[in-house]
């Protein structure tokens, strides 16, 4: 409303002390009285301390409110601040992002060099939340006025340069909508590759990790070396394959990231330039709703050493990837790619977020985004996800997640 007489039309009220229940209560019944309206708001609570920011328009009588809720608040043992002004400020810049910052630990200097470059843009962070403590540190800044595509490098080089993991996306409803998310299996959704896993039955580990290593790091073509990689497997038992399937272990997170992710609607796939006789035991144990993988030729309860159809490689997930989303008629910056070597590059560089995760350093640079910590479940906090909102998911199913460090 416009105000006809001298004065501020505006004043920000700002209340910081103990948290506790009826503050934010006390302060509208306050407010009540005077008949403000209420222009903008924020409140956080940090180790049980509140800060409770209201911008409201300005009585008439604007010093007998201010008089009101400093009675509110020193009843409440609480600090007061009121600040008359001018003008609603409800107006936000164009160009909204989220810039997610991840640490194990997270050290002060990271942040202040993450947020400095943001003002050198001369962006405004309007918010801070945590996202979560433990097992990583997460933070996720809310930040106005540049544009996303400007910022992700600038502080990619930044993240880099003081050892912590960020991604920074657009402020838009993609964040809160279905979404796809298609990963690699090897050292990815698991730990390990189960073409080595395999090899080992026939004698030929070793040799097999050195190619598969020179491929990942994109030193050699990706299908010509796996068929190369193939062929020492001739003879192996059929039964290996499920003695290996037995022996995998998923990277840890794994099973929550996709128990949390699918309650919430999410969709799911994973491909690999691994082997569907592994890849399909996976997608039915965890639920996932999307698997393409290679083929192994067998002949006789025996590997033959040979592939049957076309090779799942660089292209191959990437086309994998478009043929879901088209499936499930989402657009591509609805999707979400996390893999680890240089076959997924095209993957992550055509999804919506691509994540290189605990990548090969030529795949780091090339990504969009890199997650260095262990844990799967940290893309997550990605998302917009809290620690506490996947803590409170499990125990609302009866499941057990282990406890924080004592403060």
């Amino acid at each position: 409303m416009s105000p006809t007489h001298q004065g501020p039309s505006t004043l920000l009220v700002t209340l910081t002390g103990k948290d506790r229940p009826g503050v934010t209560s006390l302060a509208f019944d306050t407010l009540a009285r005077f008949g403000v309206d209420v222009l903008d708001i924020e409140q956080i609570v940090l180790r049980r301390r509140l800060v409770l920011g209201l911008l409201v328009s300005a009585p008439r009588d604007w010093q007998r409110l201010r008089d009101a809720l400093q009675e509110v608040a020193t009843a409440l043992d609480m600090s007061l601040e009121v600040q008359p002004g001018s003008g609603d400020n409800r107006a936000r810049p164009q160009g909204r992002s989220h810039v997610t910052v991840l640490g194990t630990p997270l050290p002060s200097a990271a942040v202040a060099a993450i947020t400095g470059r943001i003002a050198d843009t001369g962006a405004n962070i309007d918010r801070i939340e945590r996202m979560a403590r433990y097992p990583v540190t997460a933070i996720d800044l809310h930040v106005s006025g540049t544009d996303t595509d400007r910022l992700r490098p600038l502080l990619a080089a930044e993240a880099a340069r003081q050892g912590v993991d960020i991604a920074v996306q657009p402020a838009n409803l993609l964040r809160r909508g279905m979404r796809l998310i298609v990963m690699d299996v090897d050292s990815t959704l698991i730990q390990g590759e189960v073409i080595e896993m395999i090899a080992a039955h026939a004698g030929c580990e070793a040799e097999v990790a050195a190619v598969t290593s020179a491929a990942m790091n994109g030193e050699l073509d990706f299908a010509e070396s796996l068929r190369s990689r193939v062929a020492l497997l001739e003879g192996v038992p059929e039964s290996a394959l499920d003695q290996v399937y037995d022996e995998l272990v998923l990277a840890p997170g794994a099973r929550t990231t996709v128990r949390t992710l699918k309650r919430l609607g999410y969709r799911f796939a994973i491909v690999s330039g691994g082997f569907t006789r592994i890849t399909d035991r996976l997608a039915a144990d965890l639920g996932i709703h999307y698997a393409a993988a290679n083929e192994l030729e067998v002949v006789d309860g025996r590997l033959t050493g040979r592939l049957v159809g076309d090779i799942v490689d660089r292209a191959g997930k990437a086309a994998a990837l478009r043929r879901f989303a088209e499936q499930l008629g989402l657009p591509l910056a609805a999707t979400i790619a996390i893999g680890d070597g240089a076959n997924d590059l095209d993957m992550l560089n055509t999804a919506g977020l691509g994540i290189a995760f605990n990548a090969k350093p030529m795949v780091q640079r090339a990504a969009p985004t890199a997650v260095n910590v262990p844990y799967l479940d940290a893309i997550m906090y990605l998302l917009g996800i809290t620690r506490e909102e996947i803590e409170a998911a499990d125990a609302a199913a009866g499941i057990t997640t282990p406890a924080p460090p004592l403060d």
